[in-house]
């Protein structure tokens, strides 16, 4: 019995909109169903308890997501003081009493300012952190020591927007890798009583924001539609910021080949410079990196991400081969 033919994967970036009580997983699983392949990864997951911005990418544009790890992130997200959890958010169990604290704004907005900058956050015990090899959860749900190293991150915004009893609501950015649930259990430590996190929306990865985002019933009704690929960002319009070149077909056959090339001045085309609406206010945090180039032929199709090596010299990072 002659094989199927598989269907042409799509290129490109989708933003959906997660809904509460999905695993990121879920999420990508059931993209899987509808775009009938498998090449999708995702720039960084969302617990069940989270809704919001979930960036995937689809096709030839995993390859993209070195050049994505250090985007910044932002939420809204509300701190429910009174008691902590052992996850430190709203699924965990109970630590203690429900003390109902009377909040008090000036007090809740010192300490979060005092908090804005890097620091070393201790991840929660609750979390995908690898110890020896094993999720941290793993060992944490067995009543077993999870020992974890601090790690680097950095809250460029942490703003207090509004309270409602014993709920605090605050609007972060933040560096990737930050958990927000630790914030809610460091600040409920420091007023005593405890705290969690309730309730929490990612709204931007860097440059995608949930205005850009598509609910799964929304993707699944135009992939029935034959609509899956409009719903996309195509791969020539990820990375925005980076500048591009289009190159003549001997300069192309370089770049494809993986060799340097060079570009003059006039050829160079400036990237994105402000963050389009609803985008984190800086897309990335983290030290400097080298200038990074977009290239594409003279069709107008991204052949290429290429770092510079010395002004107007560049080396492909990231060389795509041309579809059939």
């Amino acid at each position: 019995m002659p094989r199927q033919p598989q269907p042409m994967p799509f290129d490109g970036a989708l933003v959906i909109h997660k809904p509460k009580g999905k695993t990121s997983h879920d999420v990508v699983d059931a993209v899987r169903h509808l775009a009938g392949f498998r090449q999708i990864g995702h720039l960084g997951t969302l617990d069940p308890l989270g809704t919001g911005v979930l960036v995937l990418l689809l096709g030839r544009a995993t390859r993209l997501v070195q050049f994505y790890a250090g985007r910044r992130k932002r939420y809204t997200a509300g701190f429910r003081f009174g008691f902590s959890t052992d996850t430190y958010d709203a699924d965990g169990e109970a630590q203690g009493p429900d003390t109902a604290p009377t909040l008090d704004a000036r007090l809740l907005e010192k300490l979060a300012a005092e908090r804005v900058g890097p620091f070393e956050q201790m991840p929660p015990a609750f979390s995908a952190k690898k110890v020896g090899g094993r999720p941290a959860y793993e060992l944490a749900r067995k009543k077993q020591e999870v020992a974890l190293k601090p790690v680097q991150v950095e809250i460029f915004e942490y703003k207090l927007t509004g309270i409602a009893g014993s709920v605090a609501h605050f609007v972060i950015e933040c560096s990737s890798g930050t958990y927000i649930r630790s914030l809610a259990h460091e600040m409920g430590q420091k007023l005593g009583g405890g705290a969690h996190l309730a309730e929490i929306t990612r709204t931007a990865v860097g440059e995608f924001s949930l205005e850009q985002a598509i609910a799964l019933e929304e993707l699944a009704e135009a992939s029935r539609a034959g609509r899956f690929a409009n719903c996309l960002i195509k791969l020539e319009n990820l990375l925005p910021n980076f500048p591009r070149v289009n190159v003549l077909p001997v300069i192309e056959k370089r770049v494809r080949h993986g060799s340097k090339f060079n570009i003059s001045l006039s050829q160079l085309q400036t990237g994105r410079t402000e963050p389009p609406p609803g985008a984190t206010t800086e897309l990335d945090g983290g030290p400097p990196k080298a200038p990074r180039l977009r290239v594409f032929n003279q069709q107008d199709k991204l052949i290429a991400i290429a770092e510079a090596v010395v002004p107007r010299t560049y080396q492909p990072l990231v060389v795509f081969e041309p579809l059939p």
